[in-house]
């Protein structure tokens, strides 16, 4: 998390976004394309190994794969053959929360901004050619195919501060992978983290900042100007839709409530709208958050229509409409509610 007493952690002059799992949700919409694919070749994909690729250029990442589950096949036959499968669904991929909102405030501020992935360039336009503003917005983009090496080594973000002509330690890197994390410091910059896999922010501890999601970002913290879109405690968002089986306060995973594309950095308090079996319809306030055992995981989403009792809606189909982020403390939401009722 951020700090909330104000202190100045430094003085940002511009900022480097990485893409996969940063700014897109494009491991949500990919997500079931490497199971299919090892399907055909009698394998079934194993988490631990999936995890440990996180951030990895293409070339390294498909070599860890054809090794790990014994594919007959060269890295290259690997590459030509699964590849057209994502293409189609890159163009899916939606903004990460808070993404569009940092985007449009740097650039309306003037600070420039870079993107720094470990896809080769031509993957990284096909990703963003669909997203209104982003090419022409930042104000240069390197894939791993510009440098001589990918993350972690340090070559593309230091190579990107130098096209912006910026001092590296004046350069705020977000990323999503702990791979990226290393690479950011490695080049002597400041690092904001924003894992992908939330379950395991605990393992980010070399980034200067750990956040949820970028909903959570403070500029003012690192020098920049500070956001004047909150409207008293509530943040307006892009809707989003999740659909699930209501249960004694908790909403429950439903077959087609499209919780595998939910990304993990959809976090926090909101408020929004609960709909029930197509009819009732209250206003809510909602928790998103993650439920942490030993060897398990699981996202844990807390409802609380605020027109309704739990006991006339238990058991019942609800769908979720989130239209705010709310700063996460009890008195807020105590005043929300006592404003709504």
């Amino acid at each position: 998390m951020e700090n909330s007493n104000g202190d100045v952690k430094a003085h940002i002059s511009a900022v480097i976004f990485d893409l996969d799992g940063t700014l897109l949700s494009t491991e949500q919409v990919t997500r079931d394309i490497l199971k299919d694919f090892l399907a055909k070749y009698g394998k079934m994909q194993e988490k631990e190994k999936e995890k440990k690729r996180l951030g990895m250029v293409n070339k390294e990442a498909a070599i860890a794969i054809v090794n790990d589950y014994e594919l007959p096949l060269t890295p290259e036959q690997f590459t030509l053959e699964i590849m057209p499968m994502y293409h189609g669904l890159w163009q899916q991929a939606k903004a990460l929360p808070g993404v569009n909102r940092l985007m449009k405030h740097l650039h309306k501020h003037g600070v420039p901004f870079a993107l720094a992935s470990n896809s080769i360039t031509k993957n990284i336009d096909v990703k963003i050619s669909h997203h209104e503003g982003w090419k022409e917005n930042f104000t240069t983009i390197l894939g791993s195919d510009q440098v001589k090496s990918g993350k972690p080594s340090p070559d593309m973000f230091l190579e990107a501060a130098n096209r912006m002509n910026v001092d590296p330690a004046h350069c705020l890197v977000i990323e999503d992978s702990l791979i990226g994390v290393k690479a950011g410091k490695a080049a002597g910059m400041k690092v904001v983290a924003v894992p992908s896999l939330q379950v395991e922010a605990h393992l980010y501890s070399i980034a200067d900042s750990i956040l949820h999601s970028l909903l959570e970002f403070q500029p003012q913290l690192w020098g920049l100007p500070q956001f004047g879109d909150w409207v008293d405690n509530t943040l307006p968002i892009e809707p989003i839709h999740i659909t699930g089986l209501f249960s004694n306060g908790l909403l429950l995973e439903y077959e087609d409530g499209g919780w595998s594309a939910l990304p993990d950095q959809v976090w926090g308090l909101y408020i929004g709208w609960a709909k029930f079996d197509e009819q009732k319809v209250s206003k809510a306030i909602i928790s998103l958050g993650w439920n942490l055992k030993c060897c398990d995981s699981r996202r844990k989403i807390q409802a609380c229509p605020v027109e309704f009792s739990y006991e006339s809606i238990n058991d019942s189909k609800m769908q979720l409409l989130l239209v705010g982020y709310l700063r996460r403390s009890c008195h807020v939401v105590k005043n929300y509610l006592l404003n709504t009722l």
